[in-house]
Parts: C-alpha cells; sequence; structure tokens
C-alpha cells in the first residue's frame, strides 16, 4: 500500500487512537496514537528543526496499524507506504528504527532513543492536528517536480 495523500495519512494515524501494538522484547504493549504523538514531540524538543525526523516518529505506527500479524515486516511496510508521499529520508528512518543490527547514525539513534522513551513518557503530547502542517508541507516538498528549485 502506499499513502497518496496527507488526508490518508492522517486518517491512519487517527485510526492508531485506542490500537495497542503488539507486545513485543518482553515490553507491555502500548496505545499506538498516544506513542507516535510522544515520539514525535521528544524528537520536537530535542531536534525542533528536524521535520523529517519527527514526521518518521510520528508515522511509525502506521506498520503496525496495517499489517499487525507482521511483526518482523512491518517496519518495511510503513517505510514503503509513506515514501512517496514523505520522501527517502523518512522512509529509511522507519524502515531501520526497530533494526538493532542496521548501523545507527545520529538521527537513527535520536529516532530510536524518542521512539524507546515514548513508550514510558508521561506528558501532554498535543494533538494529532498540530502535525497537518508539518506534514503537508513536507508531502508538498517531497511531490516538487524535478528541476524544481526553492
Amino acid at each position: 500500500m502506499e499513502l497518496r495523500s496527507v488526508e490518508e495519512l492522517m486518517d491512519l494515524l487517527y485510526a492508531c487512537r485506542g490500537t495497542s501494538a503488539v507486545p513485543d522484547r518482553d515490553r507491555p504493549p502500548v496505545d499506538l496514537h498516544g506513542h507516535a504523538l510522544r515520539t514525535a514531540a521528544l524528537l520536537r524538543r530535542g531536534r525542533p528543526a528536524d521535520k523529517e525526523l519527527q514526521v518518521a516518529g510520528l508515522v511509525q505506527p502506521v506498520g503496525g496499524l496495517l499489517w499487525p500479524g507482521d511483526p518482523a515486516g512491518r517496519a518495511d511496510q510503513a517505510a514503503d507506504a509513506v515514501r512517496a508521499l514523505l520522501g527517502d529520508r523518512v522512509s529509511r528512518l522507519v524502515r531501520h528504527c526497530p533494526c538493532p543490527d542496521v548501523p545507527a547514525d545520529d538521527d537513527l539513534l535520536a529516532l530510536r532513543q524518542a521512539t524507546e522513551e515514548g513508550r514510558t513518557a508521561v506528558f501532554d503530547a498535543g494533538v494529532l492536528e498540530d502535525w497537518r502542517t508539518v506534514l503537508e508541507l513536507l508531502a508538498a516538498r517531497t511531490s516538487r517536480p524535478l528541476g524544481a528549485f526553492d
């Protein structure tokens, strides 16, 4: 599946509300919607200028929602689903975040740390609608025709 619009992505992220991730590595399940918001908010605090990194934290749960029975493949599926809409960097981060055997650069380490901290952190991470403009700007930049300049 390939997401074609921010509206489709927002619908999926809203659908995550009340859905728990399949427990893995002896950890309790976590609400996908709340976890996504906390992860993105933690990344926004730590790297306020890096919108792609923040969005990667926000969209990770898409794989768990669309492919709940395939824990090993859901990161790959989520990465493939968001690539055309949000770009290669977001896709790469989503794909490699849960893979400890993949060498991690600073961005991937930050995403992994925020993902883990987002499982147990307790704070008001805002609402999903707060992210619509960031998603729209990133999608617009990603879909810019070849040869276009800033």
